[in-house]
């Protein structure tokens, strides 16, 4: 008797609920046809990495900076609608945008 079973004994009249697919709820950000800049700057001496050009919702812009932050694994911010990444993550932050169907344009060099 698994767990599932159990729970059916002792809560008969719960309805289960079936579960989301993660990958449904990765999509529901709005894409934009405008690239978002990708810039790369100094700030007291250390790299950053700038997401600049967003022009959907702040709530999407922000859930985008968690998704990256995470998928990166480095800290960050959300500042002025912009996403604030430390180092210098260009080109993986590319890559995955890309994944998500974003548009993204390289400034600086």
């Amino acid at each position: 008797m698994d767990l599932k079973d159990q729970l059916k004994n002792l809560f008969p009249d719960h309805e289960v609920q079936e579960e989301v697919n993660k990958q449904e709820t990765e999509n529901d950000i709005w894409l934009q046809e405008d690239p978002i800049l990708c810039k790369y700057e100094k700030r007291k001496g250390k790299p950053i990495t700038i997401l600049d050009g967003y022009t959907g919702a702040q709530t999407d812009f922000k859930k985008l900076a968690k998704e990256l932050k995470i998928e990166l694994g480095v800290g960050g911010s959300y500042k002025n609608e912009k996403i604030i990444i430390q180092g210098d993550y260009r080109d993986r932050i590319m890559e995955i945008l890309k994944e998500k169907g974003f548009s993204v344009k390289r400034v600086g060099g």
